[in-house]
């Protein structure tokens, strides 16, 4: 494998989440169960979670490196898309699983203590390093365009909000000598993981149903067709994503006279063209027609009168 390759920056930037979010998880856990801070414990099972989010996006980066073959003649690329599904799946459960045994807790009648102040300090180097994966993931993902690391990324940057929800609880904790408010902290927190892995499913929808967030595209496909002297026209326009490429398929009008062999030409240059204007393009299926060729209303694609609109 190259070293510079897609994959390859996936799986180093999946082994470092990992690593890191190991020592952070048991680290909280550990120090949590000592201070006797249910917060931090909580704090130090969602980072236990993040290690097997990012062990699914580690696994997931060497699927996509696959070449296609006829079971899968596009390849592997959208195995990026379901893991992050799956992810939002796992961070969701994550978040209820905490919020049961936050519950649990407040239902319990148990004399509560406050907690170790040495709390404090595992949530404060919890925070900068959350802080240091999250903007290493997002970074990643974007140079590479990968959904499934940016989302990692997005767990780890609420990661930083959750730690610094928790770091306050603990603070009024210490302040009010009120040992409840930990675990209505932890359980605040809890919502919040859920509502993050919702709003991760809602965005991975998009990429599963074939749409397309930057709807520009369209208009530099038409612009490239249009620069090709004899094709006009360009209707029908279909753009999807492939993990981090377009697939593009889109009708054109050529004179019905020319021949096969410069028809052929013709879409051929479009063809070469939509790819200089979209460099992450996998592949391109130009349709020609004959000028003024009758056809009812276009029921799907996308051509210059709809983007007026």
């Amino acid at each position: 494998m190259v070293n510079g390759s897609r994959e390859h920056k996936i799986i180093v930037a999946s082994w470092i989440a990992v690593i890191g979010n190991a020592v952070l998880s048991v680290l909280k856990i550990f120090v949590g169960i000592f201070a006797g801070s249910f917060a931090v414990i909580a704090d130090g099972i969602d980072s236990a979670s993040d290690v097997l989010t990012s062990l699914i996006t580690l696994f997931t980066a060497h699927i996509i490196g696959r070449p296609p073959d006829p079971k899968y003649p596009y390849g592997y690329s959208k195995a990026d898309t379901v893991a992050t599904k799956l992810l939002a799946f796992i961070i969701f459960f994550a978040g209820a699983q905490l919020a049961i045994s936050t519950v649990d807790r407040l239902m319990t009648p148990i004399n509560l203590v406050v907690p170790n102040p040495i709390a404090i300090y595992v949530i404060l180097l919890s925070i900068v390093s959350k802080y240091a994966l999250a903007f290493y993931l997002k970074k990643t993902g974007k140079n590479v365009d990968s959904q499934m690391l940016i989302a990692n990324g997005r767990n780890m940057l609420n990661d930083v909000i959750i730690s610094i929800s928790v770091l306050a609880g603990l603070v009024f904790t210490f302040i009010l000598q009120m040992p409840i408010l930990d675990l209505v902290t932890a359980f605040l927190v809890s919502f919040y993981i859920m509502f993050v892995a919702f709003r991760i499913f809602m965005q991975s929808n998009r990429d599963l149903m074939d749409g397309v967030s930057n709807q520009d595209v369209y208009q530099k496909i038409i612009v490239a067709t249009k620069s090709v002297d004899g094709v006009s026209n360009p209707h029908r326009i279909r753009v999807r994503k492939m993990a981090h490429q377009y697939l593009v398929a889109l009708d054109v009008e050529i004179d019905g006279e020319v021949s096969l062999n410069l028809a052929h030409k013709l879409s051929h240059k479009v063809e070469q063209r939509i790819k200089e204007e979209l460099p992450n393009t996998y592949d391109v299926l130009v349709h020609p027609e004959p000028i003024g060729n009758d056809e009812p209303d276009e029921s799907y694609g996308v051509s210059e009168k709809i983007l007026e609109k």
